[in-house]
């Protein structure tokens, strides 16, 4: 089925290839890749007349639609992209693509850009969510995380490391009226936060020295490498971390990984509150408490520490 500039009309018999798949709403104008033609995008229902009676839609047909709709999904994970970018990426035809695009543009899967291209729409965003609640690990943790919150009155995080940055996973505010800037899906970079450098406390002095090299000019106030070094390594020795305000000058956070049945580190968990609230002493009592919690939370993942049985 080729799409061109053309005006609303009756829908078409489409491709075995695009069978089943009507939108069932009005679907929206669609940019081509070289100018807004004002080109209607249409998902057309299955010819009937062309099916035996009692015969089923082709699986591996439609098996390899489905792929190619991933695919292009993919193509727009790291920024919107035309249609001839996106057929350049996945090696798909310009005509296979176009087709493919209105259908997840009109389900919301896509969605149209100022730019003249197509990203990521609100419909994965909702599945996003919908599968972030669903996270095991976000539900093991979450009655530590509570009791943490509690016991300290302090925002408590749990985050993992995604594509070299922090990815917060859970939040719980304290009870102090401390706003912190972080929220469930956002990211911060390794560097600055005490989560991020609780996610690293394994790699080699080599590799935290390659990483301050690269992400140095992340921090928004930054120390000098030697420094960051060596209090890294104490934090390595230590199996904690904090945030001394490289990431927020008014922030301080005390930190530490959680492991899972490898003793991989998995993911971290942090105590922040704002200077008034985190004196350098405070921070140093809350290390055990912190830990603790990590610990706990490790050991439901199948962690055994080595002062455990």
């Amino acid at each position: 089925m080729r799409l061109a500039a053309r005006a609303v009309r009756p829908a078409a018999p489409e491709s075995h290839e695009n069978r089943g798949m009507s939108l069932g709403t009005s679907p929206p104008t669609f940019y081509d890749g070289g100018s807004f033609t004002g080109a209607i995008m249409q998902d057309n229902a299955p010819n009937q007349q062309t099916r035996r009676k009692g015969a089923t839609a082709e699986g591996p047909q439609r098996s390899q639609t489905l792929v190619r709709g991933l695919e292009i999904i993919d193509a727009v994970a790291d920024g919107p992209a035309t249609i001839a970018e996106i057929a350049g990426a996945t090696q798909l035809t310009y005509s296979t693509v176009h087709r493919l695009v209105s259908v997840l543009v009109a389900r919301r899967y896509l969605k149209l850009t100022d730019t003249r291209g197509v990203t990521l729409g609100p419909r994965l965003i909702e599945l996003g969510f919908a599968a972030h609640s669903r996270v095991d690990l976000v539900r093991h943790a979450r009655p530590w995380l509570e009791e943490l919150s509690a016991s300290t009155g302090d925002t408590v995080h749990l985050a993992r490391l995604e594509n070299g940055e922090v990815s917060y996973l859970d939040k719980l505010s304290g009870s102090r009226a401390v706003e912190i800037s972080s929220r469930v899906g956002g990211r911060k970079p390794v560097i600055s936060t005490g989560v991020g450098k609780a996610l690293i406390l394994d790699r080699s002095r080599a590799e935290l020295a390659a990483l301050y090299q690269s992400d140095r000019h992340l921090m928004n106030h930054p120390v000098p490498q030697e420094v960051w070094l060596e209090r890294l390594g104490h934090y390595q020795e230590g199996g904690f971390a904090f945030d001394l305000g490289e990431d927020e000058a008014s922030i301080r956070c005390v930190a530490a990984p959680v492991r899972d049945a490898t003793g991989r580190i998995v993911a971290a968990i942090s105590v922040s509150s704002t200077t008034e609230h985190m004196s350098g002493p405070r921070m140093q009592s809350l290390i055990a408490e912190v830990k603790s919690a990590a610990s706990r939370i490790s050991a439901g993942l199948g962690h055994r520490s080595p002062d455990r049985p």
